[in-house]
This record gives structure tokens, C-alpha cells and sequence, in this order.
């Protein structure tokens, strides 16, 4: 049997460092993801992000994650400013360095302190030397607004679709091992691709297997949270 077909486009639960550990090497076509920023985050409704408080789950997670990856192949990774100074050491100690960056433009102000934090951003990381995409997608799009419905950290497919599109190929695997509610999954369907989730808290990984059933409330390209 194929040793990913347990996992093809569905949602595991667990800690994505262990689950990671049962995909063989080199497997994953891309991963878009977006990890604890490490910055103790919690909504106005007291939601948290699972491991936001500690940065000991980075190095092991994301060395099982350039062992999955493809040689030659990209990963698009959401990160906490903040921090950034951690997220860069380890990518680079791994292998996989910055090729490219995004800034998600928000209609809105999601915090008000020394500045009105109206955006978010990503890094574009290559593990070895990928082919460039022909028509590569912009480094500043727009970010809907999803509503914060089903996870604090919420992102919106009109955002992630240009990013698989761009960086992979129809029938291509991608992985989301930080799932929280799915929205990578969705995206990848939408363009043609199989996935790969995980999600470690149970209330959120029972929303991502809710929105990824064909009876599920979604909609090719509406902006549905992370």
C-alpha cells in the first residue's frame, strides 16, 4: 500500500512532529503552512494557539518537514515578526533560506499598540534550487477577512490558492502540518491538488474534518478561515 494513502486529503490529529515521522522521505510537493508565532497570542474570546508559548517544538518540527519536502521544491511559511529572528536561525540551519517574502494586506487593524497592525506576512523558502514559476504570484496581496469563526489565527483561501498555484502542479501533494481549520486543504482542492493536514488541538481539527467532508459548508474561493 501506499505509505501516504492514510493521510492523502484528510486531517490527522497529533503532534505534527510525530505524524511527520510516518511519511517516507521526500514526499511533499509543497508546504504552505502557518506555525505558533511563539508570542503567547490569545483572541478577545481567550483563544490560544497550541505551543505559542515556547519555541521548543520549532527546530524538530520543521527538520521533519524539509525531510518530507522535496528536493528542489518550495515551503511558504507564515511567521510572527516579532520572532522572526528564531524562524530565520532554524530554517537556515536546516537548509531552506528565503527566496522570496509576502505581505498580506488587511482591510482592517487586527491590534492597535505602537503601530495599527494591518498586515500579515510569509516567507518563500527554497529547499535546494526550484525551477522559477513562470508567472509567479505578486509579494503583496490582498487578505479578506474571514471572521475569526473557526480558529483566532484565521486565513482566508483567497490568499493561499495563488501560492499553491504558483508553486506547484495540479495532481501535486501539499502539506499543512499547523492545519488549524483546514483552509490549505480547501484551497489545495480547489486548485487541483491533493494534501496533507495536521492539527494537534482536537476542537480544531474537528472543524478541519467538518469543512473537508463534500457535504461541508464551503465554496471555491470564499474567504474561509485557516
Amino acid at each position: 500500500m501506499n505509505p501516504l494513502q492514510p493521510f492523502l486529503n484528510k486531517v490527522t490529529q497529533g503532534d505534527c512532529i510525530h505524524v511527520l515521522r510516518r511519511l517516507p522521505d521526500q514526499c511533499i510537493d509543497l508546504v504552505v503552512t502557518d506555525p505558533p508565532y511563539l508570542v503567547h497570542y490569545q483572541d478577545s474570546d481567550g483563544r490560544k494557539v497550541a505551543n505559542d508559548d515556547n519555541p521548543r517544538w520549532l527546530y524538530p518540527a520543521f527538520a521533519e518537514i524539509y525531510r518530507v519536502l522535496r528536493p528542489d521544491r518550495y515551503l511558504v511559511s507564515f511567521y510572527g515578526w516579532g520572532k522572526v529572528e528564531k524562524f530565520l536561525a532554524v530554517w537556515k540551519e536546516l537548509g531552506l533560506f528565503p527566496v522570496g517574502h509576502f505581505v498580506f494586506i488587511k482591510p482592517y487593524a487586527s491590534r492597535q499598540g505602537h503601530t495599527r497592525m494591518c498586515h500579515e506576512q510569509a516567507y518563500l523558502l527554497a529547499k535546494g534550487r526550484p525551477a522559477q514559476p513562470s508567472r509567479p504570484p505578486p509579494d503583496v496581496i490582498n487578505f479578506d477577512y474571514s471572521g475569526n469563526k473557526l480558529h483566532p489565527t484565521q486565513k482566508p483561501l483567497t490568499a493561499l490558492v495563488p501560492l499553491i498555484e504558483s508553486y506547484s502542479d495540479p495532481g501535486e501533494i501539499i502539506l499543512d502540518p499547523f492545519a488549524g481549520s483546514g483552509s490549505t486543504g480547501l484551497a489545495a482542492r480547489d486548485s487541483g491538488r491533493r494534501f496533507i493536514l495536521i492539527e494537534k488541538d482536537a476542537g480544531y481539527f474537528r472543524a478541519a474534518q467538518r469543512r473537508l467532508e463534500p457535504s461541508g459548508s464551503h465554496s471555491p474561493l470564499s474567504s474561509t478561515p485557516r
